[in-house]
């Protein structure tokens, strides 16, 4: 993982080691330039300058005075973190002649990306994100190699999609562990998931819920019913 040797890496669950509710600058900015490409659908409005315009704008800021970290963001931790991608070059009519020729490039979000964008507040209400998501299991699964644990990884799949629409919460909270798992080195590659290491990371995170449905499984019709009563009241 090239851009974990380097010393830089995805910052976006990073805090203040003080203040540890309080998300560091390069997060929100991070976080920031990967939700804004999430739901941008015009080329032009992803370039680095429209972006610094962007977030500028929401951090009431100059534009130039926040360009050169969105460029370090882009080029020195997404772009080799594979979370973003050229999605090609706009050209310009102006400046020197061979950045004319060449043109200033925008970006999409990778499929790496797309997990991370449904992770993060900032990419919208759940819904918006739980389609990122849906996208991203679907390009994992059009571009996955016959391996020796197809049934375990399609059941993985398939059950986020369907809690994708009924525990939509749940599903975003076993996601964020994931990608911090990535950024802290125990996850080689986020291109598609793996389950084995989404059970070793989060199995003792989730005896609360296991022990729920468990329940639910088990119990008679009328039993359920005050079960859901009982949720819902607390709730």
């Amino acid at each position: 993982m090239e851009f974990l040797k380097r010393g830089n890496h995805i910052a976006i669950f990073d805090t203040f080691k003080t203040h540890h509710a309080k998300s560091t600058r390069e997060a929100k900015r991070q976080r920031g330039i990967i939700a804004h490409i999430a739901i941008e659908k015009d080329p032009k409005g992803k370039t680095r300058t429209a972006i610094a315009h962007i977030l500028a704008k929401k951090y009431d800021i100059a534009w130039q005075n926040i360009y050169s970290a969105i460029f370090k963001d882009l080029d020195e931790v997404l772009l080799p973190a594979q979370v973003v991608k050229e999605g090609g070059r706009l050209p310009i009519k102006r400046g020197p002649k061979a950045l004319q020729m060449e043109g200033i490039p925008y970006y999409e979000l990778t499929n790496i990306g797309l997990i991370i964008a449904s992770t993060i507040e900032e990419t919208g209400d759940i819904r918006v994100r739980m389609k990122l998501l849906e996208s991203y299991i679907s390009n994992s699964n059009s571009n996955r190699k016959e391996d020796n644990d197809v049934t375990n990884n399609t059941t993985i799949n398939e059950g986020i999609l369907l809690l994708s629409r009924y525990a939509p919460s749940f599903i975003l909270k076993l996601m964020s562990e994931y990608i911090m798992a990535y950024n802290h080195g125990e996850i080689e590659k986020l291109d598609r998931l793996d389950g084995q290491k989404l059970k070793k990371i989060i199995s003792e995170q989730i005896t609360i819920e296991r022990e729920l449905v468990e329940a639910c499984m088990v119990l008679s019709n009328d039993k359920k019913e005050l079960l859901r009563n009982f949720i819902k009241i607390i709730s």
